[in-house]
């Protein structure tokens, strides 16, 4: 059977699972084995950015964000602001009171809290924030994804392992978790090489 879209997968969990009571539980596993690849999976798809004008010390970051990879503030020229953990920011704070063009910036919950704290409140900062984004959740209404398009058998196991508990079946879970162990590698291998390929032909066009 193929796994291209939602209804498909929980179709193929049925089969799988050789039930035809599960339709509402279905979905239920589908979203908790979400939350498990949002957890787990750090892959080049999930990169995306978007920009936010920051005015202030505390700015909100985007409500799919998991894990940010860079933030630069279009000045002239572009400011690389660099991460400091909370401590280290607030030993800055505590040793200055002045305002200024932000250098630095932490994670405190879901904002972005900077240093120093913005001296253009008026117009503030256009920044640039580049992140992770969790994975688009399958819907009735949003089919696919990414990961469902290129790794289907990520989707199935994952979502087979979160059957078990429910069912109270112990013994299939180590079939099942060893098995989307092994995809998760095989994804992560994938996503390296393509790094690696990525690295070399930056290497490459630099040295002509």
């Amino acid at each position: 059977m193929a796994i291209s879209t939602y209804s498909e997968l929980q179709a193929s969990v049925a089969d799988w699972l050789n039930r035809t009571d599960l339709t509402s539980a279905i979905g239920d596993f589908v979203a908790l084995a979400e939350s498990q690849f949002n957890r787990s999976i750090r892959h080049r798809y999930m990169i995306t950015r978007s920009q936010a004008t920051i005015d202030s010390e505390y700015s909100a970051t985007p409500a799919d964000w998991i894990q940010t990879v860079s933030l630069i503030l279009e000045t002239n020229p572009v400011t690389q602001m660099e991460f400091v953990t909370n401590e280290a920011l607030n030993t800055l704070k505590s040793g200055s009171s002045a305002t200024g063009t932000p250098s630095r910036y932490s994670h405190v919950g879901t904002e972005i809290q900077v240093f120093p704290s913005p001296d253009n409140t008026a117009t503030g900062y256009t920044a640039e924030l580049v992140y992770y984004a969790k994975i688009a959740a399958l819907s009735d209404t949003n089919t696919s994804n990414w990961l469902l398009t290129h790794n289907p058998d990520i989707y199935l196991y994952g979502t087979l392992m979160q059957s078990a508990p429910y069912l109270q079946n112990d013994e299939r879970i180590t079939v099942w978790a060893s098995l989307y162990q092994r995809a998760i590698d095989d994804l992560e291998v994938s996503n390296q090489r393509t790094a690696g390929q990525t690295s070399v032909k930056m290497r490459a066009a630099a040295l002509q």
